[in-house]
């Protein structure tokens, strides 16, 4: 009884599959056709506004027992394989291949696109100017160790606009050939890793050598290779490489959470949930500053990320970026951009975009 009835469920989701099929392929057919009307009149293919209300309506419009997150990785590979059929997207990335950035881009874009690796942030921004690649993704700050200044320094001179974001959790693990601690006598990793993890390796590995590399895939890579060595990198690092996974989440900070930008060619519309980016620089003036960012208190916007950088254009002269809540042609963000604009040496809208959180 117990098996008939078993065998009675598993026909009925046979059933929903094969609905499930039929509908994700004429989902297809329509992103087709509106994918010919946007090559025909040259209008760029990837919407972030639109990814983002698509999330937030099946996330309102789920009544469970499948969780959000859940839900929301099936839509992300239900859009990413629609997207396709539009026009082969091509995406870089900081790579090589498994390093953090590289799996942001699959977790923003899914697994249907095109990717590309570049060796360096600037390899990425170069892909994009050139128009080899639509989009590229590349690290902006880490919860733990801060801003990624490289990516602030390519905003200065380049023409690219911020139209997305994503955040991914990071667990460091400690990989090697063998499960001996005793053994390793280096430890290969990206120098920001090293950061993120100091207080571990100082307790557990306070003898062996640190050595930066540019991933931490090229780090897994690195240790494959070389005896009596470990490295710091993912899970799916280990498996590509072969090694053992020693020590897992070793990070100092339970929360470690990297955020990622998506750069393109193309402004994004506005999502209802947006954030937007500046440059912004300032004479060498006593309080002006204050009065800079005066014009976001007096209208009540919500500053995320205020940070520093030298211009590298004279001396103790610096360049500042800023995020705040609101899209940068909304009436009270337009006021205060405009507000700034009067006192400042310099202002670049760097993009405004749906809010990955």
């Amino acid at each position: 009884m117990t098996k008939r009835k078993i065998n009675d469920l598993r026909k009925e989701i046979d059933k929903i599959d094969s609905d499930i099929v039929r509908l994700i392929n004429l989902r297809g057919k329509v992103t087709s056709r509106i994918g010919h009307i946007k090559n025909k009149n040259s209008q760029h293919i990837y919407r972030p506004d639109r990814e983002s209300r698509i999330y937030s309506k099946v996330v309102r419009e789920n009544k469970g027992p499948v969780k959000d997150h859940c839900i929301k990785a099936v839509y992300r590979e239900i859009m990413s394989g629609c997207l396709s059929l539009e026009r082969p997207v091509k995406v870089a990335y900081l790579g090589p291949e498994l390093t953090f950035t590289h799996q942001a881009a699959l977790k923003k874009f899914g697994d249907s696109l095109d990717y590309v690796s570049c060796d360096s942030i600037s390899g990425v921004f170069d892909e994009v100017e050139k128009e080899n690649a639509d989009y590229g993704v590349v690290p902006i700050e880490n919860s733990t160790e801060g801003a990624v200044n490289h990516t602030f320094d390519m905003f200065v001179d380049s023409s690219l606009i911020i139209c997305s974001e994503v955040y991914l959790d990071i667990h460091q693990d400690l990989l090697a050939a063998s499960r001996d601690m005793s053994k390793i006598k280096k430890v290969y990793s990206h120098p920001n890793v090293f950061g993120q993890c100091r207080l571990w390796l100082e307790k557990n590995l306070p003898l062996a050598k640190l050595e930066e590399v540019a991933s931490t895939a090229k780090a897994a890579e690195e240790t494959s290779r070389r005896a009596n060595s470990a490295c710091i990198a993912s899970e799916l690092a280990a498996g590509k490489y072969a090694l053992e996974i020693m020590a897992r989440s070793i990070q100092d900070s339970p929360v470690n959470i990297t955020r990622f930008l998506v750069i393109g060619r193309h402004a994004s519309g506005m999502s209802g949930a947006d954030k937007t980016s500046i440059l912004f620089s300032v004479p060498d003036t006593p309080g002006i500053l204050y009065e800079m960012l005066g014009a976001f208190r007096k209208r009540n916007i919500n500053l995320t990320k205020i940070e520093s950088r030298p211009s590298k254009k004279g001396l103790w002269k610096y360049y500042f970026f800023v995020d705040m809540e609101g899209y940068s042609t909304t009436p009270k963000v337009k006021e205060a951009l405009k507000d700034m604009e009067k006192k400042a040496s310099f202002v670049k809208i760097l993009g405004s975009y749906p809010s990955g959180l």
